[in-house]
């Protein structure tokens, strides 16, 4: 990655576009990001974002779902889509020769789709089964009903998927016309990465995206969420084991402290050798999973630790947890530590710009983040200038005076006093 390499062009439509070049590969990754998710959403239409995007695959007025899907299949390529809090996109993997076919499919989804009623039931159904399908799936459970408590309200604690009575609400109208709203070129960004030239590309895109589409290119006014200190047990009979997500405020994507949180989220449980890992498995055997993780969005983030472990072992496995977390505060890390750390990322980074797939979402997140590139020598230089202080530092503001939220998931019928113990301000 570098600045001879990639390319930024905006239309005079609003329409983004970003290449980068990647010599000795015959592939390209391409993804169209919509600059709107859940969290653009109101109460009541909680989910219809996620909606439209199943839809966008379920006929246009030229094609039918069917032939949709043989387009891509017939290429050796492939394509899917997701929707995020902050984000919606549709992204597709193919050799270099077939980009035209991919382009021209891509706009006639994301322009020319028909909403057929039919087609909508139909899909709902889909989706009805996905949200079970997240209730059946504990791991995943866990850290949406952890959310959605800590975060009471906020758009961004809103399940993505929306619930059962919103997607039930959900009719021709209605998205059609969030759909015609928010599908502009001004909130659209298109990002390519592989064997391509930036020109070819954009003529191309200027060929099918003849988008003059009108509607809504702002942002949705976003207050900071206020946490709500909390543990919380969610009943789930016949389950072997149990489901902690104990988790804190954290930094937001664009904070300077960013890089330091992300060396003490490798110490603490992002890797094999990290304490979680170590103290919990490693020493304790109690569970196979153990691991924290960063999660940041443009204004806030918040940190999780999950665990699974037996139901008979949930005290334990948080005390544990909360011990790794308050040492933090109390002893600093070694200079052993960090050096791994920076290492560990750095190596994650490298390897990751052999994929053409990551540059690509890369490109796209950096732009609509940063409103720039950051380059990997820079990501290199920052991660490099992180001292033992700075983690210190980002430990005490994490974890010294945390408002916890922990959510424990599973067949816990024994355990309704005993959790009251945790304190978790």
């Amino acid at each position: 990655m570098s600045e001879d390499t990639i390319r930024k062009e905006v239309l005079e439509n609003g329409l983004t576009i970003i290449t980068e070049r990647v010599e000795h590969i015959r592939s390209i990754a391409l993804g169209i990001w919509l600059k709107k998710g859940s969290q653009d959403e109101s109460n009541e239409d909680a989910g219809v974002y996620h909606f439209i995007e199943h839809m966008l695959f379920k006929g246009t007025q030229k094609r039918n779902a069917y032939e949709i899907a043989k387009i891509i299949d017939s290429i050796g390529g492939y394509t899917d889509a997701f929707t995020s809090k902050e984000n919606t996109c549709f992204y597709a993997k193919m050799l270099d020769e077939h980009l035209p076919v991919v382009l021209e499919l891509f706009s006639d989804i994301l322009i020319d789709p028909v909403f057929d009623p039919v087609e909508i039931d139909r899909e709902r159904k889909v989706i009805l089964e996905e949200i079970k399908m997240v209730e059946d799936t504990p791991a995943d459970l866990v850290h949406e009903v952890f959310l959605e408590n800590f975060w009471p309200g906020h758009p961004l604690g809103r399940p993505i998927l929306g619930s059962v009575d919103t997607v039930n609400s959900f009719n021709q109208e209605l998205l059609r016309d969030c759909f015609e709203s928010n599908y502009v070129p001004p909130n659209m960004v298109i990002a390519a990465a592989g064997n391509l030239d930036h020109d070819d590309i954009v003529r191309e895109i200027r060929k099918y995206f003849q988008l003059q589409r009108s509607g809504d290119s702002f942002s949705t006014e976003m207050h900071p969420p206020n946490p709500k200190s909390l543990v919380l047990l969610r009943p789930k009979v016949d389950l072997e084991q149990a489901h902690i997500c104990l988790g804190t405020m954290a930094y937001s994507a664009r904070s300077e402290s960013r890089y330091a949180a992300g060396i003490l989220n490798v110490i603490l449980g992002g890797s094999m050798s990290s304490r979680l890992f170590q103290k919990i498995r490693e020493e304790r055997g109690l569970c196979y999973t153990v691991y924290s993780s960063m999660n940041p969005f443009d204004e806030t983030g918040y940190l999780t630790i999950y665990a699974g472990t037996s139901p008979e072992s949930v005290h334990t496995a948080i005390e544990l947890i909360l011990q790794e977390c308050r040492s933090l505060v109390t002893k600093a890390v070694s200079a052993e530590e960090l050096e791994n750390a920076k290492n560990h990322l750095k190596g994650s980074l490298m390897l990751s710009l052999e994929s053409s797939s990551s540059r690509m979402f890369s490109l796209a997140k950096n732009d609509m983040t940063y409103g720039r590139q950051i380059l990997a020598d820079e990501v290199l230089e920052r991660i490099g200038n992180v001292t033992l202080e700075d983690v210190q530092h980002v430990a005490m503001e994490l974890f010294q005076h945390s408002d916890y939220g922990i959510v424990v998931v599973g067949d816990l019928e024994d355990l309704n006093v005993k959790i009251d113990e945790f304190q978790t301000h």
